[in-house]
């Protein structure tokens, strides 16, 4: 490297030329491809050290213990399975959810065992690391599942135009493999001759873990040709007919409000279709019927009184993806007759609750949900009122009938919220974490990193680095097969 583009290493690119520049991020981007692949391959050695059958040489409990780490496929068939704890651990070093280390072990995978022609590619530098993990991706999640002569077919077409291919035409060749493999039915009412593959790809998907700032949800649907044509036609129309009632919104807006009003059309004529039974368990207007509109959002806001009226903040805090949502949305979706709402009392977050046993009672339940907001583990972000309440230090079911103190009393302070996997994690593995203040949190890793979590995320705790706590056994690469 010149030493021009070693001054722009070095952040003083004052006196560099347009040329100088240009060279200079050109060395930039292909250190970051080099280094993205280089992530592949010690993803790839992680997960060979923590094969399936390392198990009760890598456990850091007894033989004796309940807990065991499950072999999960995260790749397709032919690459081999990870010890499924351990994905924790590098997630935690690389900054990321538990989720996106198992997405980058199982690219490796993919790409390594079962379309070793892309990964050759990927370390010759020929093809950027996320366009192969775009294709690895795609062969793992395909439907039916790709075996490994299928993913071998599609690894040899991509790899021939160096991984230059598109989400379409990447499926076409998904499809052409499925195909060629035998992967699917085929639809027997077509031309013999035709051998037409059917591989249905019709579905709606509506992505309720992801809201918007705008208080919006993103639909993406694959329909019938006539389906798609007729839902287009009722869109046009009811598009059309608000904007005759005087909406001065854009079509697309009311295009969007127009397949809203769809659904809640059909949800009365069901309903009204059931005579004058009414539902058990719903909510119902002054006609006996149902409330036509069910969604279930968690918003706060903060409040005065203002003499004896109530005055509400002009933002709130929406829990469904943690967004600002505002006021006026607010009112706009409890506006229709037929929506349910339901305000529920303030809770202290500062008071400390407690229970006699160990069943943590909905007021508690309620008190850790609003306090932690999503699971406490290291950058992970599931929401906490679908987690688990778990007992920080591990509440003693003995204690009380032999005399002793309850070391772990279902307390506030003794309490947090972990989703069901890294629930898991911490009573079966070598995780540990303690409560330092109340919602603030710090873990320590089976081989010795720490983490402080709070409510506005997770950022490590740079200290020298312990050695590996007694128990861990660092497990040798095993022999190749």
């Amino acid at each position: 490297m010149s030493e021009r583009l070693a001054v722009a290493e070095a952040g003083e690119v004052d006196d560099l030329t347009a040329a100088d520049l240009l060279a200079s991020i050109k060395a930039s981007r292909e250190i970051e491809y080099a280094e993205a692949a280089r992530q592949l391959v010690l993803a790839a050695a992680w997960a060979d050290l923590h094969p399936p059958e390392s198990m009760h040489d890598a456990a850091t409990f007894s033989a004796a213990s309940c807990g065991r780490e499950h072999e999960e496929p995260i790749a397709g068939e032919g690459a081999p399975l990870v010890a499924e704890f351990c994905v924790a651990e590098l997630g935690g070093v690389l900054g990321v959810s538990t989720t996106a280390a198992k997405r980058l072990i199982g690219h490796a995978l993919e790409l390594r065992h079962r379309l070793p022609r892309l990964w050759a590619r990927v370390q010759a530098g020929r093809v950027p690391a996320w366009r192969a993990r775009a294709v690895a991706e795609t062969t793992i999640h395909s439907s039916p599942s790709l075996t490994k002569e299928a993913a071998g077919f599609v690894d040899s077409q991509v790899a021939a135009v160096a991984g230059k291919v598109g989400p379409a035409q990447l499926d076409r060749l998904v499809a052409e493999a499925i195909k060629r493999h035998g992967l699917a039915e085929v639809d027997r009412s077509a031309d013999p001759e035709d051998g037409w593959l059917y591989v249905d790809p019709r579905h709606v998907t509506i992505d309720t873990q992801d809201v918007h700032f705008a208080g919006t949800m993103r639909v993406e649907a694959e329909l019938d040709l006539a389906d798609a044509l007729d839902l287009d036609r009722a869109l046009a129309h009811g598009a059309a007919t608000l904007k005759a009632l005087g909406s001065a919104e854009t079509l697309d807006a009311r295009r969007a409000k127009a397949l809203g009003e769809l659904a809640r059309t059909q949800t009365a004529l069901d309903l009204h279709t059931r005579g004058s039974t009414a539902v058990k368990g719903t909510a119902t207007g002054e006609d006996g019927m149902p409330a036509a509109r069910e969604v279930v959002l968690h918003a706060h806001f903060d409040a005065t009184l203002a003499g004896e009226q109530t005055v509400f903040g002009p933002t709130g805090q929406l829990e469904e993806r943690q967004r600002l949502v505002l006021l006026e949305q607010v009112r706009s979706w409890c506006g229709d007759s037929r929506t349910k709402v339901t305000i529920k009392p303030v809770i202290d977050l500062n008071t400390q609750l407690r229970a006699p046993a160990y069943h943590v009672p909905n007021r508690i339940r309620e008190q850790i949900v609003l306090r932690d907001r999503t699971c406490v583990f290291p950058y992970c972000s599931r929401p906490a009122r679908r987690a688990d309440v778990d007992h920080v230090i591990p509440h003693d079911p003995h204690a009380e009938p032999e005399g002793r103190p309850q070391r772990g009393p279902t307390r506030t302070d003794n309490l947090a919220a972990l989703c069901r996997f890294h629930h898991r994690l911490k009573t079966h593995s070598a995780w540990r974490y303690a409560m330092v203040e109340p919602g603030v949190f710090e873990w320590t890793s089976p081989h010795g990193h720490r983490y402080r979590r709070d409510h506005t995320g997770t950022s490590p705790i740079d200290d020298a680095g312990p050695p590996v706590p007694p128990g861990v056994v660092r497990i040798p690469r095993p022999r190749r097969r």
